[in-house]
């Protein structure tokens, strides 16, 4: 059975949570028996990939223009869904599921997948903001099956549009800790005495409220790591490369992947995410496989992991994300509170879990002709 992919930009060497949840998502159902193709866009794919492991990748055209370039193309990838008939097309983000309705007339069984509503980001306009919320309207209404990744997306889709979902959270691998330092030695780090944040540099996870904070709170001896692109020539990126420049002591270490991104991650103090949107941060539960410490937003999704009370802070409190830090840079590290925060996660969120459930949807919509079957990669 052939599930197609629409509305993930690609699956190599790129930074999102969509992108991640898509490649962790596949990977197993692949092992469970689906043939999946992921319709990814040009700028994002070379001409030459045609696989990312057992995944089949397919590239599609689309322009890299901001906005322009999920709706055209969904419309490209809707249609070619329609010529080649898989038995699922599985629709990612409120975006994408514009062309809900459209893959409905071509005959097509839909699944939508709701990660949050990206209207509420920062950086779109007015018309963006319009597109998006159609999208949500017309995903969830016309799908077949909708899944949310939070209770709050669940809730909120239930309130206004009458329609149930399942509930099917983002899910997290074992933190691979990595002994080796040299990507520390490269920034002039040392374990345990840097906070790290890893996230897209973009308004609404508010680096520049985690710079400030940092500076503020001057912790001694401690750095502050940035793991994103900040060479994007956004307006935004570039305030907080002036900020990071201004405030000293942080570290805009770039893009990351791998065992670059696995060292980061394993000899850092603690973990950082003072957003104002999320879905169900991903990144968030990567630190926590990791055993670190958390600090984050006291937004609804960051509160549904439900960490300890003194893990959150009100979101853009700039006094009081400066007083978590000062305090959290004097605590002793506990290996074993680290040991338990790893077993925790890991017994939560779990990607063979995630894929077992999305296999009982898609078994519903397709029918009861698809077995569960596990076989190796």
């Amino acid at each position: 059975m052939k599930v197609m992919v629409l509305g993930v930009r690609g699956m190599l060497n790129l930074q999102g949570g969509i992108e991640t949840h898509a490649e962790q998502l596949y990977e197993h159902m692949v092992r469970l028996g689906w043939e999946v193709e992921v319709l990814a866009r040009s700028p994002y794919l070379p001409r030459h990939r045609r696989a990312h492991g057992l995944i089949r990748l397919h590239r599609i055209w689309s322009p890299l223009t901001t906005g322009l370039e999920p709706v055209v193309h969904s419309l490209l990838g809707v249609l070619y869904a329609g010529i080649v008939r898989p038995d699922l097309l599985h629709i990612h983000a409120i975006g994408p599921a514009l062309v809900t309705p459209i893959a409905r007339l071509l005959g097509l069984r839909v699944i939508v997948t709701h990660h949050g509503p990206d209207y509420q980001r920062d950086k779109w306009g007015p018309f963006a903001r319009w597109l998006l919320r159609r999208g949500e309207n017309l995903g969830m209404r016309y799908a077949h099956a909708r899944i949310v990744i939070s209770r709050g997306i669940l809730e909120h889709v239930r309130a206004r549009y009458g329609r149930d979902c399942d509930l099917i959270p983002n899910g997290v691998a074992a933190g691979d800790v990595q002994q080796e330092t040299t990507e520390l030695e490269r920034h002039g780090l040392v374990a345990r005495r840097y906070f790290l944040q890893v996230s897209r540099i973009v308004p609404e996870k508010r680096q520049l409220d985690l710079i400030q904070a940092f500076a503020a709170a001057a912790p001694r001896g401690w750095k502050l790591v940035l793991v994103g692109d900040a060479r994007s020539g956004s307006e935004y990126a570039r305030r907080a490369s002036a900020a990071a420049a201004v405030a000293g002591n942080v570290v805009l270490a770039g893009f990351k992947k791998g065992t670059a991104l696995k060292q980061l991650y394993s000899h850092a103090g603690a973990f950082v995410l003072p957003s104002s949107h999320e879905g169900l941060p991903i990144a968030i539960l990567e630190a926590l496989s990791f055993g670190l410490p958390v600090l984050a937003s006291d937004i609804a999704p960051n509160r549904e992991l439900n960490l300890p009370e003194s893990c959150y802070f009100p979101t853009g409190d700039r006094r009081a994300l400066t007083a978590k830090l000062a305090a959290l840079s004097h605590t002793a590290d506990d290996p074993l509170a680290r040991e338990e925060r790893k077993r925790w996660v890991t017994s939560r969120y779990d990607w063979r879990r995630v894929a077992e459930q999305t296999h009982a949807v898609y078994r519903r919509i397709v029918g009861p002709k698809v077995s569960l079957v596990e076989r190796p990669l």
